[in-house]
């Protein structure tokens, strides 16, 4: 019985190998079609949800942008009305001369290149304050600014106390601007 169940199955095996209508017949009588048809669904399910995921990846990223923007612009326009309030407030209850400064740094002391450099000027007696006017904050603004002092220095023969406003500020600015003599006027802090 052992030897006739090892021939059968060898037999079996040999068809299978060698004769595809029985290889098929016996995938059908298993249950394989059902078994492929699912996969291949499957598969078309997959490649829809990987068209739609493209599409959304798309749109979100659209989204991201468009929020940058909103928010690049809504901070320069917060900046340019702080700034323009402040410069109000400085002539009328102070006597400060608030202005807008332009040098062109034809050294690169501020990029390291030719560049036209803009800041405010707060003038009052013999002080005078560049104030840099942010939406946020960071190291880079400060030493940008620490720069632009050496510049204005340079073209004015004075040495200006250095200050940035600004609604957000991360710890490392704070700690690069002491480290500079940078005073610091925030709401939000990190």
């Amino acid at each position: 019985m052992a030897g006739e169940s090892t021939a059968l199955k060898n037999k079996i095996l040999k068809l299978l190998e060698e004769d595809r209508e029985f290889r098929y017949a016996m995938m059908g009588l298993l249950g394989f079609k059902e078994v492929l048809d699912r996969i291949t669904k499957l598969e078309e399910r997959q490649q829809k949800l990987e068209e739609r995921v493209t599409r959304v990846e798309e749109s979100l990223e659209k989204l991201s942008r468009a929020v940058v923007t909103i928010g690049n612009r809504f901070g320069i326009l917060a900046e340019l009305v702080f700034r323009e309030a402040l410069t109000g407030i400085l002539r009328k209850y102070f006597g400060a001369d608030a202005r807008r400064w332009s040098c062109m740094d034809e050294d690169g002391i501020v990029y390291g290149y030719r560049s036209l450099i803009e800041v405010d000027v707060v003038v009052k007696d013999d002080a005078h304050i560049l104030v840099e006017v942010k939406s946020r904050a960071d190291p880079s603004d400060v030493i940008e600014l620490v720069r632009i002092g050496e510049l204005y220095k340079k073209v004015t023969g004075v040495k200006p106390k250095l200050a940035i406003v600004a609604g957000y500020v991360r710890k490392k600015t704070y700690e690069v601007a002491v480290k500079h003599g940078v005073e610091i006027y925030t709401y939000l802090e990190e």
